[in-house]
């Protein structure tokens, strides 16, 4: 019972399910986002669309390398604000310097999340709407946010690496000494060193910043190649692929012819109010073979009483 509870409250992908009710937005059929898309299957083992599977290894490689550098980044600036506020209570005079690499790991914060919102919004639209229709402003604008996220990325890769290589924070307000003692006492100096290439998470987030970086660019060249394709190649389906010149033109119809198509193809073949012509193939032969055996049927009122009686007597 629990396991049926959980299953329709989770749901389970259905197949033949109805979408022609579901609302729209921005042109988007809300009731092609069901569980079954996020299948292996679909995702993997579907080779209808253009550079579907390279796509969906590039862009989640990126989401994935990114998200770990800003998480491991986001560990170390909170270790080093920490470390202010400790030494700041202890001692009002005392102010541990490491702004420098708060700033780094705050604006690879920045960039790992505009890199997930651009190639995860890609991810997804490209799962739920692979046919779906853009305009060319709209295809435009993925291109410049692709370039801006491989931009910024690169910006953020540089400084913390720069920074974590040859910056180190300090204590000031107090002499080298007793700054130095103030910072042994905080309960995870071993783990926040004030010199950054000696923190192992700081160290890390710079290598998953360059692999990030790596797969970013990789996804920027095959964003431009999709579009390309969709423009002016073949359109979102593979060459090999059935209906590719229809899902083309589809791809590309404007959209108040969009939303006539839509509804004739919604419409169905046969009108409701038809009448169906009688079939004109039947064989003269059985026709004329049920009319004489409806001649030759003799009616009960034509059969006389003792042999209705006769017949109706059970054998003896």
């Amino acid at each position: 019972m629990t396991r049926t509870f959980f299953r329709d409250w989770i749901g389970t992908p259905r197949k033949n399910i109805d979408t022609t009710m579901a609302p729209e937005v921005w042109g988007l059929n809300l009731g092609q986002m069901q569980w079954s898309a996020f299948s292996s299957k679909n995702m993997f083992g579907n080779r209808d669309w253009h550079l579907r599977r390279t796509k969906f290894v590039v862009y989640q490689l990126a989401l994935i390398f990114c998200v770990v550098s800003e998480s491991l980044g986001t560990s170390a600036l909170s270790n080093y604000v920490d470390e202010q506020k400790f030494v700041k209570r202890r001692n009002s005079n005392a102010y541990v310097y490491n702004n420098d690499y708060v700033g780094a790991a705050s604006y690879n914060i920045f960039a790992g999340v505009f890199v997930a919102f651009i190639f995860g919004a890609l991810f997804f639209f490209d799962l739920f709407w692979p046919e779906r229709h853009e305009s060319k402003s709209v295809r435009i604008a993925w291109k410049v946010c692709g370039v801006l996220a491989a931009l910024a990325h690169l910006a953020s890769a540089l400084v913390i690496t720069i920074i974590t290589a040859s910056h180190q924070g300090y204590v000031t307000g107090v002499s080298q000494e007793e700054g130095d003692e103030l910072v042994s006492q905080y309960g995870k100096a071993s783990a926040t060193p004030l010199n950054y290439k000696k923190n192992g998470r700081a160290v890390a987030a710079v290598v998953f910043a360059w692999l990030g970086w790596c797969s970013i660019v990789p996804s920027c060249i095959l964003l431009f190649l999709s579009i390309h394709n969709a423009e002016k190649g073949l359109g979102p389906k593979s060459a090999h692929a059935e209906g590719r010149k229809e899902a083309h033109e589809y791809a590309n119809m404007p959209v108040r012819e969009r939303q006539s198509h839509d509804l004739e193809k919604q419409r169905p073949s046969e009108e409701p109010g038809s009448a169906r012509q009688p079939d004109e193939n039947i064989s003269p032969s059985r026709d004329s073979g049920a009319g004489r055996e409806a001649a030759d049927a003799t009616p009960a009122a034509d059969i006389p009483s003792h042999e209705l009686s006769t017949e109706a007597s059970p054998r003896r």
